[in-house]
C-alpha cells in the first residue's frame, strides 16, 4: 500500500472517531438530542442535558483532537497526490489543511468545553448565557474550520471535473460536500465526518 493510501486510511479512521466524538456531544443518554436552534430556551436545554455525563464532552474533546490530526494526515496525502498533477491545487490543499487542523481542533475543544461547563455549572440560565457568549466570542474558530473544509472540497471537485488529475470526471462526486449536504438534511450528528470517511474510502479505491 502506498504512503498516500495509508494516509487516506488514516483519515477514514480519524473521521469515524471524530464522528463518534460529535455524537457524544450531540446525543444525550436517554434519547435526547441537542437542538442548536433552541439555545435561548434554558428550560428545553436543561431538560435535554439532564442525563449528560461529564465524561462525554471530556472524551469528545480529547479523542477529537487526535481524530482531527488523523484527518489532517489524510488531506496531507491528498496534497502529495495532487502535487503530481497541479502545484497550485496542491498548495491550496496544504494551506486549507493547516487551517482545518488548527481552527478545527480549537472549535472541537470549545464545543466540548461549552457543554462540560454548562452541565458542571448546574444547567442554570446563567450557565447557558455564559456558554452562549463563549461560543459567540470564539465563533471565528468555527468559521475558519468550515472555510478550510469547504476549500478542500471545492478544490478537489474543480481539479477532478477539469481533468487536471488522473481520475475520471465522474469521480467528482467522490467528495464530502454532496454527501454532507444529503446527511445534513437528515440532521444526523457528525454528518461532515461520516461524509469525509466515505470520500476517503472512495479515493482509496480510485487513486
Amino acid at each position: 500500500m502506498s504512503i498516500v493510501k495509508i494516509l487516506f486510511l488514516t483519515a477514514v479512521i480519524g473521521h469515524l472517531i471524530c464522528g463518534c466524538c460529535d455524537c457524544l456531544i450531540t446525543y444525550v443518554p436517554g434519547g435526547k438530542k441537542l437542538d442548536a436552534t433552541k439555545m435561548s430556551d434554558n428550560r428545553f436545554l436543561s431538560d435535554t442535558f439532564a442525563n449528560m455525563p461529564l465524561r462525554n464532552p471530556l472524551i469528545s474533546m480529547l479523542a477529537g483532537c487526535l481524530a482531527l490530526l488523523m484527518v489532517a494526515c489524510g488531506y496531507y496525502g491528498l496534497y502529495l497526490w495532487m502535487s503530481e498533477f497541479s502545484k497550485v491545487f496542491a498548495v491550496i490543499i496544504l494551506i486549507a489543511d493547516g487551517i482545518l487542523l488548527s481552527f478545527g481542533v480549537a472549535h472541537h475543544v470549545f464545543c466540548g468545553a461549552g457543554e462540560w461547563f454548562y452541565v458542571q455549572m448546574g444547567r442554570t440560565d446563567e450557565a447557558r448565557r455564559a456558554v452562549v457568549k463563549f461560543m459567540k466570542d470564539t465563533s471565528l474558530t468555527m468559521i475558519c474550520c468550515y472555510i478550510g473544509m469547504l476549500t478542500l472540497g471545492v478544490v478537489l471537485f474543480i481539479a477532478v471535473v477539469s481533468g487536471a488529475t488522473s481520475l475520471p470526471q465522474w469521480a467528482c462526486v467522490i467528495n464530502f460536500i454532496p454527501f454532507a449536504v444529503i446527511l445534513f438534511l437528515t440532521r444526523i450528528g457528525g454528518a461532515s465526518n461520516w461524509s469525509g470517511a466515505v470520500m476517503f474510502i472512495g479515493l482509496m479505491i480510485l487513486v
